[in-house]
């Protein structure tokens, strides 16, 4: 069977963020605030994939015509998003993940379309192209394409100004953008320095551990991650953060903390079981952790465990 039929690709990974910078070396491409997926096509369908194998396709329906658009049977690696306004929103899109309703989900589809925008190509008619340099890689990508609609595109790049496609990133309120070697192989599930990401904010996930109800409505969640197999605790995050959010998802309260110890400031905390894992969105600065974090969403496509201490 290959790997086609067996599906359960894990996706190269990119690394954590650096400044921005120019090289003869690099392609630079936009980086979408979208949900990272596997897409499988024949002459027929596609299944879409998350990083832990879900299938998305259910709850994106719009996109199960996208394969006449495909002209080549291969897999394709990319971001589904929800563009408003020309700009991606996340906070949609992940709304849009955990719906279960059919007829919600078909409002949603007509409401907010998704698109998946490609970015690489991983197999490509019976051949697994992962040795190929990532340049040939992307001419391969264009091949795949018969056309490109509202639903389906593939990622342009420049060579070279990375520091020039930063700052329109950052002028038209993007998230940032990717540099990646043209000569990197793409390693199934693995991060390497081949690939980075250079963001104008930048992201960390954490666990969901409790949470403590404040004057004026207001939510305070607490935070973790794990150090090997023990939970630490990493603070609290109230600025997007709200029951409402968190009761759109299944938890489970408690009797008593998570941590080996209780933090001091949580003796109020409804504790949580560790099981959701939540992206918490904030402005990268030397002298202090954190600055202007900001709850992002909750996500389904990574298990607490891989939250992990300077990860």
């Amino acid at each position: 069977m290959d790997i086609f039929d067996k599906k359960g690709i894990k996706p190269m990974l990119i690394a954590e963020m650096v400044d921005p910078f120019d090289s003869d070396d690099y392609i630079y491409e936009l980086k979408l605030d979208g949900m990272r997926c596997v897409a499988y096509f024949d002459d027929s369908s596609v299944d879409f994939r998350n990083k832990r194998d879900f299938k998305l396709l259910p709850r994106f329906p719009e996109l199960q015509d996208i394969y006449k658009s495909i002209r080549h049977k291969c897999i394709l690696d990319g971001e589904l998003a929800v563009i408003v306004n020309g700009i991606p929103v996340f906070n949609i899109l992940q709304r849009r993940s955990i719906l279960n309703d059919p007829f919600k989900i078909e409002l949603a589809s007509k409401m907010n379309p998704a698109i998946f925008v490609a970015f690489d190509v991983i197999y490509f008619d019976g051949e697994v192209v992962v040795d190929k340099p990532l340049i040939e890689r992307k001419k391969l990508l264009e091949e795949c394409f018969a056309e490109e609609s509202s639903k389906i595109a593939y990622s342009r790049y420049i060579e070279e100004h990375g520091i020039k496609l930063f700052e329109l990133a950052k002028k038209q309120h993007l998230e940032g953008i990717v540099a990646k070697k043209k000569d990197s192989l793409y390693w199934f599930g693995k991060e390497t320095r081949d690939w980075v990401k250079i963001k104008v904010m930048t992201d960390e996930d954490f666990v969901l551990c409790g949470y403590i109800l404040k004057p004026n409505n207001m939510t305070s969640f607490v935070i973790g991650q794990y150090d090997g197999s023990e939970l630490v605790y990493k603070g609290h995050i109230t600025l997007g953060a709200s029951l409402r959010k968190l009761n759109e998802y299944k938890y489970t309260v408690i009797d008593k903390s998570p941590f080996v110890f209780t933090p001091p400031g949580n003796e109020k905390a409804v504790w949580l079981a560790p099981e959701l894992v939540c992206i918490v969105e904030y402005m990268p600065d030397e002298s202090i952790e954190r600055r202007q974090a900001v709850l992002k969403g909750i996500r389904d496509d990574k298990l607490p465990m891989e939250c992990q201490v300077g990860e």
